[in-house]
């Protein structure tokens, strides 16, 4: 797609940037949460309720003092969460990993509902939460272990102990008030559940359709390491919910694409994006092809086997319903598009730089809009600085998961 013909994609003002100064259109998660206090839900809804309102008139996706006032077709819908939004990514990816186990998702949940005694410190409840977990653990040991392939069960044996260990040295923080000690044992005592979890998916769960085989495409995930202006960052791409529009990331990163690219749109609290090559053209051409790579719009949805191509979950009338990648964490990675265009995407890219506590979980315009493929778990401090004055990636490689990359078909 060339300069020229993305700027007839005008109509208002979305996530598709041109360099030259051109504005262009350019598996269920459980609640993790249930004791939400009642004051700061209430603060919650109304401050995402207001920003809905604000957004219905265009006043956020507006990409530069010359943009016009916009009217959006999206429905504002203001409803509160069933719970405290999840919002670190680590949690995301943990509860978008394709398992079929209830027992160590009731393990996670107490944990990861855990942060709110201990934002409140409320010892007492946090010594219950901490103790049942335990129980929970040793209790469905067996029926955790079932859902773990077997050639995989050595490697799953130690993690148990691991995690039991970590608990009793939890258990004893909570005792001496000790936060510091209990919020890393959080954060390390997920970690291996998240690993406990990953040993549990069984190969890749679905077919993507034949239609997309001429596309690069990640059957798992990967992880990728950029060098930038203001420090590294990583993030995680997702194939397992986004297998094509990661696939062509992956590919593109492996291209050296990316390799010293700047962020020609950044915008403190909203997104930061780059991706639009030198020449005339808005995005990767294919050297085999010599044309111009158009990447599908591709949204899995909670309780979908599969994810939805082609179009946003509004003009499927599904606008209410959750994304698996939602855009809940700051760092959140998306395929920015034309608007008009949902398979028009190609190689440009966008951080969601805005805090997801202002907005709960459903009541932001992005979600369904656009393809989150991944998230930011280390480097927020740059990203943050990129957002405020922009920035440049030196680099971009692959650092784990290469081999769950799959070619394109010829």
């Amino acid at each position: 797609m060339s300069k020229t013909a993305a700027r007839n994609y005008l109509r208002r003002p979305t996530l598709w940037q041109d360099r030259k100064g051109l504005s262009r259109r350019c598996r269920s998660f459980p609640a993790m949460a249930r004791f939400q206090h009642r004051l700061q839900t209430a603060l919650a809804g109304l401050l995402g309720i207001s920003f809905s309102f604000l957004l219905s008139f265009g006043w956020f996706l507006v990409p530069s003092a010359e943009a016009a006032p916009v009217s959006l077709a999206l429905p504002v819908v203001a409803y509160l969460p069933p719970g405290d939004a999840i919002t670190d990514p680590r949690s995301l990816l943990r509860y978008s990993l394709p398992i079929d186990s209830p027992e160590i998702r009731n393990v996670q949940d107490n944990l990861e509902g855990l942060n709110y005694s201990l934002r409140t410190k409320q010892w007492g409840r946090a010594k219950r939460e901490i103790n049942k977990s335990a129980k929970l653990l040793n209790r469905k040991r067996t029926a955790i272990l079932e859902a773990i392939p077997e050639e995989r069960r050595a490697t799953a044996e130690p993690l148990f102990g691991k995690i039991n260990t970590q608990l009793e040295a939890m258990q004893t923080a909570a005792q001496t008030k000790d936060l510091e000690t209990l919020w890393s044992g959080r954060r390390a005592t997920l970690g291996v559940i998240g690993e406990l979890e990953y040993l549990m998916v069984k190969g890749f769960p679905y077919e993507v359709p034949a239609e997309y085989d001429y596309l690069p495409q990640l059957k798992g995930r990967a992880t990728i390491e950029f060098k930038t202006n203001e420090g590294p960052v990583t993030v995680v791409v997702d194939g397992y919910s986004a297998p094509v529009t990661a696939g062509n990331f992956v590919d593109l990163v492996e291209r050296g694409f990316y390799d010293g690219m700047t962020f020609d749109r950044a915008e403190e609290n909203y997104v930061l994006q780059t991706g639009d090559p030198d020449g005339p053209e808005a995005g990767f051409i294919d050297p085999k092809t010599k044309k111009y790579r158009a990447i599908p719009l591709e949204i899995l949805v909670e309780g979908d086997d599969v994810p939805t191509y082609g179009a946003t979950l509004e003009d499927l009338g599904r606008f209410l319903e959750k994304p698996v990648l939602p855009f809940n964490s700051f760092g959140a990675l998306a395929m920015a598009r034309p608007e008009s265009e949902p398979d028009g995407g190609s190689s440009q890219f966008f951080f969601f730089l805005f805090e997801p506590e202002l907005t709960p979980a459903g009541l932001n315009l992005l979600d369904g809009r656009y393809s989150v493929f991944g998230y930011t778990v280390d480097g927020k401090e740059s990203l943050d600085k990129m957002g405020r004055q922009g920035g440049k990636i030196l680099s971009a490689k692959v650092i784990d998961g290469l081999d769950n990359f799959v070619a394109p078909k010829a």
